[in-house]
């Protein structure tokens, strides 16, 4: 498959962006085959490039039924009641976006995504969630990255005007020109369990505060038991205690590690040390 052509159709329709990033690029781009997980704010509107882009095949997963309030974060939904009434919004967004581009096959899988077996992930070049806990994050992910072909994996969040993405691309290659020669490169992505399990008094003192905020969230929603988003004002009491907890933690930790490692040294550098 990778080595199938464009058509004459697909040519003369994707001719101004085949001037930007070439053939081969575009080639890839509508052999790949993308499935997401959460219509909703920035997700929707990645559905949206992608089709007119010329992607292979995209297919949406989202059982939720079409509310009043689903209109304010999804543009793909028509603003009237008759049209959505009665149907999930994966089915909704799936027949705006068929309108964007005719050539784009656009489906709809029905289903819990963390159900689904390994198998299922195979015909998939990527794999995008959002709305989803962090317990579903973790699941996904692992199991894209089991998988004998590699399955980029990407978690985009969106909580109100603060949002942030994740991406896993696993062993990722890729060339850099340097001059006159052309060097082959490679990127060793993390999981996103070991992404979020890093200490935070080793990240850059630079990072957004924002990230913090995001694992507080996260935490607090796993441990209420709580969708993603299912929040309000009335559990920020709870939320800033369970801040003050994780920043409490995160301190004993680095202090204990600090305390161990000067153990350490003292003992070895002692006389008659073993």
């Amino acid at each position: 498959m990778d080595n199938e052509e464009l058509t004459e159709q697909e040519t003369a329709l994707y001719d101004r962006q085949i001037r930007v990033w070439g053939v081969d690029a575009q080639r890839r781009l509508s052999k790949s085959h993308i499935l997401v997980s959460g219509m909703k704010g920035t997700v929707v509107e990645f559905c949206k490039n992608i089709v007119l882009a010329g992607v292979g095949s995209l297919t949406l997963m989202d059982d939720r039924m079409v509310t009043e309030d689903s209109l304010s974060a999804n543009f793909l939904i028509p603003p009237v009641d008759d049209v959505f009434r009665g149907k999930s919004l994966a089915e909704v967004c799936c027949d705006a976006l068929r309108d964007f581009n005719p050539m784009v096959q656009v489906s709809v899988q029905k289903g819990d995504l963390s159900s689904f077996d390994g198998d299922f992930y195979d015909k998939f070049s990527a794999v995008v969630v959002s709305c989803c806990s962090l317990a579903t994050k973790r699941l996904i992910n692992e199991k894209c990255r089991k998988r004998q072909k590699r399955i980029a994996f990407y978690t985009v969040d969106c909580r109100d005007s603060c949002g942030e993405i994740f991406v896993d691309l696993q062993n990722y290659t890729y060339a850099q020109k340097r001059l006159d020669e052309t060097i082959e490169c490679q990127l060793q992505y993390p999981s996103f369990e070991e992404a979020v399990a890093v200490r935070w008094s080793t990240l850059p003192r630079r990072l957004s505060k924002l990230y913090f905020a995001m694992r507080v969230i996260e935490n607090f929603e796993e441990a209420e038991g709580r969708k993603a988003g299912e929040t309000s004002i009335a559990d920020l009491p709870r939320i800033l205690k369970l801040k003050k907890e994780l920043c409490e933690e995160q301190i004993a930790d680095r202090n204990q590690r600090a305390s161990t490692s000067m153990c350490n040294h003292w003992r070895d550098s002692w006389p008659g040390s073993y």
